[in-house]
């Protein structure tokens, strides 16, 4: 069994590191779409997709992080104490995940955009 915890500790080191990794290299790739448009495109157009482009890395680098404190709580140290943690942990980052979302595209999730139309019919 301690093998097993282990090896998941390692799987959920690598999990959070690409989180990480993930927030790091789009956050990058934004700078460089930045620098590389400077001058074809307005200044509040370039200030808008940037802060869209930053804030999608960062909400998707938070649910690989979400996923590895799951991990590590659920496999490797499930305690009253490490539950709680983990509880709080996932409150922030979705909280961080919700308003970077409605940040970015300027309105509530279960808001439809206009001309969207019901595709369940």
């Amino acid at each position: 069994m301690d093998e097993f915890k282990g090896v998941v500790s390692i799987v959920t080191s690598g999990v959070e590191g690409f989180g990480v990794t993930v927030i790091v290299a789009g956050s990058l790739l934004a700078t460089f779409r930045l620098l590389f448009r400077w001058r074809s495109t307005p200044p509040e157009a370039r200030y808008q997709e940037y802060r869209r482009l930053v804030g999608r890395s960062i909400i998707l680098g938070l649910e690989f992080l979400i996923a590895g404190d799951v991990i590590r709580t659920v496999v490797v140290s499930h305690t009253m104490a490490s539950v709680a943690v983990l509880a709080v942990m996932v409150m922030i980052r979705a909280f961080l995940s919700f308003t970077l979302s409605v940040e970015i595209e300027g309105r509530l999730p279960w808001h439809k955009l206009a001309g969207d139309s019901d595709q369940s019919t």
